[in-house]
């Protein structure tokens, strides 16, 4: 029984990163808040892998997964880009702000409906995956006082369109853990935390370049 939990702990440490991160949002701390959002994508990546090597997944885990990543890739980095790029009047009208930061977990929302319901092509995924999105926007935030803000408004809205769209992106799924690795899995979470602890905003700009890259391929191979 305990080793059929396994999973959901990894997907319930998704979750409690995403409801932190937009805790540290609001508190200024954006940096971390962003490097939360990452670190979350780390186990979301680890607990579906960790299932299929322990045999133990279940329609209550898929669930579970799908309603963590509202929060985690669609809430928590929205609430990012809002607090540090949007949440200012004299800039942007308050309800467009408020429009455009609800349209990406929307979309999100959307984004799992579909890929929960619907069989999608084998090595693909059908739409920009939420956590790659998020990822995106909760990182391109870091560079609020590099770019503009309404380049980052027409970002978060055609991030939002990917995801629902019907771009193709390569699936990475396969890469699975063997059985006897899955010890390691809690220590590379934990030193994954230390550093993103350590450096945070240099980590999270670091992993914004392969992030933008993924969400670009898509467009690339659809031309």
């Amino acid at each position: 029984m305990l080793t059929k939990s396994i999973p959901s702990l990894f997907t319930v440490g998704n979750l409690f990163l995403g409801v932190l991160s937009i805790i540290l949002a609001f508190s200024g701390e954006h940096g971390i808040a962003a490097v939360l959002v990452i670190v979350a994508m780390l186990l979301d990546g680890l607990d579906g892998r960790v299932a299929r090597a322990l045999n133990a997944q279940s329609e209550f885990g898929k669930e579970l997964d799908s309603l963590s990543d509202v929060i985690s890739f669609g809430v928590a980095p929205a609430f990012i880009m809002y607090v540090v790029a949007f949440n200012d009047p004299t800039v942007i009208s308050p309800a467009f702000a408020w429009i455009v930061t609800a349209i990406f977990p929307i979309c999100g929302a959307l984004r799992l409906a579909r890929f929960n319901v619907v069989a999608g092509t084998p090595g693909y995924f059908i739409g920009l995956p939420i956590p790659a999105a998020g990822g995106v926007l909760c990182t391109l935030a870091l560079f609020v006082n590099d770019i503009n803000v309404y380049v980052l408004l027409v970002s978060t809205v055609l991030l939002s369109y990917l995801m629902v769209s019907t771009v193709k992106y390569p699936n990475f799924k396969k890469a699975g853990i063997p059985k006897a690795a899955i010890w390691i899995t809690p220590i590379i979470v934990a030193a994954a935390i230390l550093i993103a602890i350590k450096w945070p905003e240099s980590i999270s700009k670091m992993i914004f370049v392969p992030l933008l890259m993924y969400a670009l391929y898509g467009l690339k191979k659809k031309r």
